[in-house]
């Protein structure tokens, strides 16, 4: 089994105490010697025994550089710490100043918002009448001013609108213009249809008219040839014109 942690307190014993002072302070310069000399470090150490004998190592005998950069550092390591000391006291002064800066704000608002006027003095209360007057009179003339802007504006996209509407319509009656005789010619073809259509029925009725007198002339022309051979008094004379107004009369003729 290995050996349990030593804790660490005053040996009572002398003999023991000095024992163990004689093998750890050689130890301890041994590894002070290592880490000089593995890691290239400047090493300092200073012991001081009980009875009060110094015990000392230094890497290269340079006892004194050393303690001369100890000292500098040190010294420049206590001005940072003054300096940020000095500092940190500026910033709570600054601190103090913004806190009473805002509160004063803070007050200067719940009055203008008309709060906490009892403390007011009659002096202070007519300050803040003035205060209000005046940003009042600034308000009313931006909002007029952001009036007449907006009006300004409206003008504007008013006269745009109703040129470009103007705009339109010429292109329009444009147009127009351009459909228009192609609308009458075609206009013009369809009532030429139409009268073709109306007339032909006419013409076609007519000749079927004239084809069916004919018809009936000859027709009458031979029953009364058959009446006569046979000598019947009461056959009926021809006269095929006799019952016709005489506008058709010409259209036979024709």
């Amino acid at each position: 089994m290995g050996r349990g942690r030593v804790q660490l307190k005053r040996i009572e014993n002398k003999v023991n105490r000095q024992v163990t002072f004689s093998k750890r302070r050689s130890g301890l310069l041994k590894k002070a010697h290592e880490i000089s000399v593995l890691c290239d470090a400047e090493v300092a150490l200073i012991i001081f025994s009980t009875k009060g004998k110094l015990f000392e190592y230094s890497t290269d005998s340079c006892m004194e550089r050393i303690l001369e950069r100890y000292e500098r550092y040190s010294h420049a390591e206590r001005q940072l710490l003054a300096n940020e000391n000095e500092s940190t006291g500026s910033w709570t002064l600054e601190h103090a100043k913004l806190k009473a800066r805002v509160e004063v704000l803070q007050r200067n608002q719940s009055h203008y918002m008309g709060e906490d006027l009892q403390i007011l003095s009659l002096q202070e209360l007519q300050n803040l009448e003035q205060q209000l007057d005046s940003a009042l009179k600034r308000i009313r003339s931006r909002k007029n001013q952001v009036m007449y802007e907006s009006i300004s504006e409206l003008q504007k996209k008013d006269k745009a609108l109703q040129e470009q509407n103007n705009l339109l319509a010429k292109n329009v009656m444009e147009k127009e213009k351009a459909v228009a005789p192609q609308a009458q010619l075609d206009h013009a073809q369809k009532q030429s249809l139409d009268f073709s259509s109306t007339l032909l029925p006419q013409a076609l009725q007519s000749l079927n008219f004239r084809s069916n007198y004919h018809q009936a002339i000859r027709s009458s022309d031979g029953i009364s040839g058959v009446n006569q051979q046979d000598g019947d008094e009461t056959a009926i004379p021809h006269r095929p014109h006799t019952l016709l107004p005489p506008w058709m009369l010409r259209h036979l003729n024709e």
